[in-house]
């Protein structure tokens, strides 16, 4: 009988079934890293969502045969570790293919229609003040007729220009970085870094992605331009952006992820920053929507059901 042991069960609000197989089932709201291993000690099956699997860890759990992620990403799974031990990998892909486009245009939007300065102004008493019916004191961008640049593509990156061409934005994508070709359809990177008016970040977390921008892309962006990065924290050296959003070179940035979450000790939790204008954060809720929840449960447990059946669905190792 299988022991499925989930880690972060608190991290999805949704109606769970559980697999129409024998097995037992062990749920935990939250677990601490330190506690990973001894959660896991008897498990076949682990559900994981942002626990670190090292290798030191899979190396204790000899009864280990699948690790069901409740993300898309794994840049969290040690997968050269799992594969030397015979351990499969799946991940849930495709549940957020709406709901993140629409985090990102909300994040945009909210930039570019100035929506935070104006209602704390309101609420402050600017308008009741005003000797006219409105005021002007936030500069308003519409995005007709602007260039949005893509880093990374999938179906989220798809869904997000979908939405562009909608608003009568002109896409860009955007070739890896230091790539010798470019794929058809797309231009180098640093054309797209020195190009477009706003930025969206849809790429995975590796080695070649970290610091994707750093100082030297904020600067090369044109004056103005929006960064928005939804897809993982360390995408963006975050003490450059600082400096960058203080120096007012660009226009703004909206982030719904951190390098580390939940944030400890982080530059763009600054006072001032929060403060101001030009910058959003959100607490990593773009993936959220209670239909997305529930889309991404589904397709959790049929990776699970699939794997037990001897079938190879969503295997990243």
């Amino acid at each position: 009988m299988h022991r499925i042991v989930t880690l972060e069960a608190g991290a999805l609000i949704a109606n769970i079934r559980r697999p129409a197989f024998a097995h037992e089932w062990v749920e935990y709201e939250a677990t601490r890293q330190d506690d990973v291993a001894a959660r896991l000690a008897d498990a076949t099956i682990a559900i994981v969502n942002k626990r670190l699997l090292t290798a030191d860890i899979l190396a204790g759990l000899p009864q280990l045969q699948m690790v069901a992620i409740a993300a898309t990403g794994y840049n969290n799974i040690d997968l050269d570790a799992c594969r030397a031990r015979g351990i499969v990998v799946s991940n849930v892909r495709g549940y957020a293919r709406e709901t993140v486009p629409e985090h990102v245009f909300s994040l945009l939007l909210a930039l570019s229609r100035q929506i935070g300065p104006f209602h704390r102004s309101v609420a402050a008493g600017r308008w009741q003040l005003s000797e006219q019916f409105c005021y002007f004191d936030y500069p308003i961008r519409d995005l007709h007729g602007r260039s949005l640049g893509l880093l990374g593509s999938g179906s989220l990156g798809e869904g997000v220009a979908r939405l562009a061409q909608a608003f009568g934005m002109r896409v860009i994508r955007g070739e890896r970085k230091g790539a010798d070709s470019l794929r058809e359809g797309y231009v180098a990177f640093d054309t797209l870094i020195r190009e477009a008016d706003v930025i969206s970040l849809h790429c995975p977390l590796n080695a070649a992605t970290r610091h994707l921008i750093g100082a030297a892309e904020l600067a090369a962006m044109k004056p103005g331009t929006l960064l928005i990065n939804t897809a993982r924290g360390g995408l963006v050296d975050e003490a450059a952006l600082a400096d960058a959003l203080r120096g007012g070179h660009i226009g703004g940035a909206a982030f719904d992820v951190l390098t580390e979450e939940p944030p400890r000790d982080n530059p763009l939790l600054a006072p001032d920053l929060l403060a101001a204008g030009n910058f959003i954060l959100t607490p990593h809720v773009a993936w959220s929507s209670r239909d997305a929840m529930q889309t991404l449960a589904d397709q959790l447990i049929g990776n699970i059901e699939a794997f037990v059946a001897g079938e190879a669905r969503n295997r990243v190792a």
